[in-house]
C-alpha cells in the first residue's frame, strides 16, 4: 500500500467518482477486450480487477474478447502459417477448429477463472452458444469467416440477470451448423447494439484516435460521427483504425449510447474512463444528445 496516499485522500476519490457510480449502476457496459492488455499478465490481472470492482458497485458488465496471438501460436505449433487478407484471418476448416479450440476453450476460460479469483461471478460463453452470433459465409476467399445476420441477445440478459458477467468469445455459427471465426470488434458492435448498451469500451494498443499517428500528444479526446467520418477523407483515420471507427459507428446506430476507443496499455484505463473526467481515449457519440 502506498502510505504517502493518506486515509482522507482515499476517502476523497471515492467521493469524487460518486456522481460517476452513480451514472452506470445498473447501466450495460460491454468491454472489448484484446491487445497488449490480453496477453500482458500484470495488465489482465488489473483489467479483470477493475470489472469484478464495476460489477460489484452495480454495473451490468459484458466482457467479449479475441485472442489472435493464440491462435497464431498454437497454428504455428500444429505447421500452419497464418494468413491474413484485409486484416481478417483466412480460416480452413482446420484453422476454424483451432480457433474454436483457443478462443472458447483456453482463453474464455482463464478470463473466467480469474474473473472469479478477484470476486467476481461469471460464465462464458461463445457465439455459438444459444445461437447468439448467426452468421453467413463473408468472403469464399478467407473460407470460415463468418458475416453476422442476427444476435440472439437473451441468452446474454438472462447470465445479466441472475448477476453474473458474461464472457463471450467470438465465435458463430450458420443454419446448417457450421462454425466461424468471426472478428471481435464486429462482434462486439453487434452485441452492444442489442443490449442497447450505455457504453461500448474497444481496449487496443494505442492511445486513441492522433491527429498524427506518431504523436501520442495529438490524441483527439472527443469525436462525432460525422467529425470522425471526415477525418477518415483527410487520412486520420486509416489503416487498422478504420474497422475499429466502423464498429464504434455501428454500435451507435444500433442505440449504443456512446463508445470509446481506449488505450488498454494503460492501467486501471477502464476505471479511469468511467468513474473520472480524466477518460483515457477518444470518446466517439453521436451527431445529436
Amino acid at each position: 500500500m502506498d502510505n504517502s496516499f493518506s486515509n482522507a485522500q482515499r476517502a476523497e476519490v471515492l467521493t469524487q467518482a460518486l456522481p460517476y457510480i452513480k451514472r452506470y449502476t445498473g447501466k450495460t457496459v460491454v468491454v472489448k477486450y484484446g491487445g497488449n492488455a490480453m496477453v500482458n499478465d500484470s495488465l489482465k490481472k488489473q483489467v479483470m480487477e477493475d470489472i469484478v470492482l464495476l460489477w460489484y458497485i452495480g454495473v451490468r458488465i459484458v466482457l467479449i474478447h479475441g485472442g489472435g496471438p493464440e491462435i497464431s501460436e498454437l497454428m504455428e505449433k500444429l505447421g500452419k502459417k497464418p494468413e491474413f487478407i484485409d486484416g481478417l484471418r483466412v480460416t480452413d476448416s482446420e484453422t476454424v477448429d483451432i480457433v474454436q479450440m483457443v478462443l472458447a476453450g483456453k482463453v474464455n476460460k482463464n478470463l473466467v477463472k480469474l474473473l472469479e479469483i478477484h470476486g467476481g461471478k461469471a460464465i462464458g460463453l461463445s457465439g455459438v452458444d444459444g445461437s447468439i452470433i448467426q452468421v453467413e459465409p463473408k468472403d469464399e476467399r478467407l473460407g470460415f469467416v463468418g458475416k453476422i445476420t442476427g444476435i440472439n441477445i437473451e441468452p446474454v440478459t438472462d447470465i445479466l440477470d441472475k448477476g453474473y458477467i458474461p464472457v463471450i468469445s467470438t465465435i458463430g455459427c450458420d443454419s446448417a451448423g457450421n462454425t466461424y471465426n468471426i472478428n471481435g470488434d464486429t462482434a462486439a458492435a453487434h452485441i452492444a447494439g442489442a443490449l442497447s448498451a450505455e457504453r461500448l469500451i474497444m481496449m487496443t494498443d494505442i492511445s486513441g484516435i492522433l491527429r498524427d499517428k506518431n504523436d501520442p500528444s495529438t490524441l483527439i479526446p472527443e469525436l462525432t460521427v460525422s467529425e470522425a467520418k471526415k477525418l477518415y477523407g483527410e487520412g486520420i483515420i486509416s489503416g487498422g483504425m478504420i474497422p475499429k471507427v466502423d464498429c464504434c459507428i455501428e454500435a451507435l446506430e444500433n442505440g449504443v449510447r456512446n463508445t470509446v476507443i481506449m488505450d488498454g496499455r494503460i492501467p486501471h484505463s477502464i476505471l479511469m474512463e468511467l468513474l473520472t473526467n480524466e477518460g483515457a481515449g477518444t470518446w466517439i457519440k453521436g451527431d445529436q444528445k
